[in-house]
This record gives structure tokens, sequence and C-alpha cells, in this order.
């Protein structure tokens, strides 16, 4: 395959990574593999990704700013509680991959899905009285800071369903602060995969085309439909990659 059709079938598959992953979560299973498919080192190729992911969240930030929803006050208070987490995931990162804990996050994502649809409090219509970070909250972020560093696999659905269940916010108010954390808490994971020498920046540069410009409308659809749409997005594909972590296909 040559290089040209490579970059093409990357940066499509990086589209579709970078609306899944706004819009839900769990986009980088499909650019995970696309890289290694490419010739990447399992390491390599997680490094890699991260160019994408920070590339889609710039994009999905500014999209979701241009639409007026915006709270970087509290996106930014919940985003500097993932830090040490994340410095410590990828710094395992760099040197362990742990299978069964694929396994148990495949569980996870299926905990997640029924949780969906258990009874809760009414979520607010903005956001605004909800801005009270709880102890609950605290442990939630470092534990997803250390796993978005880590892996990042999946980490959209753990923030949506720590921040929707603890902050009571609707899906589109948690979609916003979800994408402004991830952008945060995967700048120094990066920094870490680019000094251990874990980054392709050729492959990295197209995936991160891709999946800015999917972020971006995925961004806008989000506003648009509501959280209807938001949620059945996000079931579809919590379903979808917990299935695969599982082996089930």
């Amino acid at each position: 395959m040559s290089d040209i059709i490579s970059a093409i079938l990357l940066f499509v598959v990086a589209f579709i990574s970078g609306f899944i992953n706004v819009g839900a979560g769990g986009g980088s299973s499909l650019t995970l593999p696309m890289l290694i498919f490419l010739g990447l080192e399992s390491s390599v190729a997680n490094g890699t990704n991260r160019i994408g992911v920070i590339m889609q969240n710039i994009a999905a930030v500014y999209s979701f700013k241009r639409s007026k929803y915006s709270q970087f006050k509290l996106s930014l208070k919940l985003s500097l509680l993932t830090l040490p987490g994340t410095i410590a995931g990828a710094l395992l990162a760099v040197k362990l991959n742990d299978e069964l804990f694929e396994r148990i996050l495949g569980i996870v994502m299926i905990g997640i899905i029924i949780s969906m649809f258990l009874p809760r409090a009414k979520n607010t219509k903005d956001g605004e009285n909800n801005q009270k970070i709880s102890w609950q909250l605290y442990v939630s972020m470092i534990g997803i800071g250390f796993y978005g560093g880590f892996l990042q696999v999946g980490v959209g659905f753990m923030l949506m369903a720590a921040l929707q269940h603890l902050l009571k916010l609707n899906l589109i108010y948690v979609n916003m602060h979800k994408v402004f954390i991830v952008l945060v808490f995967t700048l120094p994971a990066l920094l870490i995969f680019v000094f251990t020498g874990n980054v392709n920046w050729f492959w990295g540069i197209i995936l991160g085309l891709g999946n800015a410009s999917g972020g971006w409308w995925s961004a806008k659809l989000s506003v648009k439909k509501g959280e209807k749409a938001i949620k059945i997005v996000l079931v579809i594909a919590i379903f979808i990659m917990a299935l695969k972590l599982l082996d089930v296909f």
C-alpha cells in the first residue's frame, strides 16, 4: 500500500474516530489498530494517537465556544485534578501493556450502559448550579487521568459517566467539559511519549487533521441535536467497544 493511499485511509478513519470521540468516546479503538496496521509499534501508536486527540479536542472546544457552550473555570478545575494521574499513567504506558485491564474495561463499559438507564436526579439545564466538586469527583478525576495517560481508549466514557452522575449535568455540557479536560490532560501525556521516542509525527499530523475535522462536526451536531442524539451515539459506541474489548468479535 502506497503512503498516499495509507494517508487517505488514515484520514478517513481519523475523521470517524474524532466524530465518535467528541459525541461519545471510544474513537481511539479505531485509530490505534490503524496506526499499528501502518507498521508502528504499540507504544509508538499509543503516543502518536495523542496528537490526534489534542487536535480533535482543540477543534471541539472551539466549536462548543462558538455555539456559546463554555464554562472554562470549571473545566480547568476538573482538568487540573486529572494531571497527577495522567503523568503516572503515561509513564507506565511507555513500559507496560495489560491485556487483563482491557477485559475489565469491557465489563465496565457494559456497566456504564446499564447505569445510563437507571433512575437518577434530574439534570439542570445549563449546569450553573452544579459546580461544587465533591470528594467523589476528586477521586474520579485522578483515576480517569491515570487511565487516560495510560491507554486513552474509552476515557471519554469514564468522563461522561463521572460528570453526568456526580455533577448532574445534561449531556451537552458533559461533552463540552469532556473535550476540554481531555485536551488538557493529553498535553503532558504526549510530552512523555515524545521524550521517550514514542511518537511518529508524519502519521500523527495526518491523524490529527482527520480527528480535528470529525471532532468539529461532532460538536456542532451535539449542540444542534441535543441530549437525545448524544445518548444514542454514546450507547452504540460503548456497546461496540465493550464487545471488542471482550473479544466477542
